[in-house]
């Protein structure tokens, strides 16, 4: 099995927060199941993580500016390591996530071995 970054990507920080708070705490509990399920099948590897809605972007010429992102309504929801067969069997996990029907966006990223 390999592992792979789950990322979900919300926006937290903008006018209009897409999903909404209502729609997050109507998701919350179907996202605490969905973890869940993914522990009590051996695929979790690292605990879900929430992070804080700022952060700090380096551009190529050493620049820092305020964050999350450079698109400043953009924001890391959560981010976890799953195990999986490969990318498909990945993507099927990730599609689960309950808060895509939101407006969330999951990202999928396998890990490559150092070397």
């Amino acid at each position: 099995m390999q592992e792979f970054l789950i990322a979900i990507h919300r926006d937290l920080t903008g006018k209009n927060p897409v999903p909404s708070p209502d729609q997050m705490r109507d998701a919350l509990k179907p996202y605490q199941e969905w973890i869940a399920g993914i522990a009590a099948a051996e695929r979790l590897v690292a605990p879900v993580k929430r992070w804080d809605v700022e952060g700090r972007v380096i551009t190529g010429a050493g620049d820092v500016a305020e964050g999350p992102y450079a698109e400043k309504h953009k924001s890391i929801g959560g981010l976890f390591v799953i195990r999986a067969n490969d990318y498909d069997e990945a993507v099927e996990i990730a599609r689960k996530c309950p808060i895509i029907q939101y407006g969330a966006i999951v990202e999928v990223r396998m890990a490559i071995p150092a070397a």
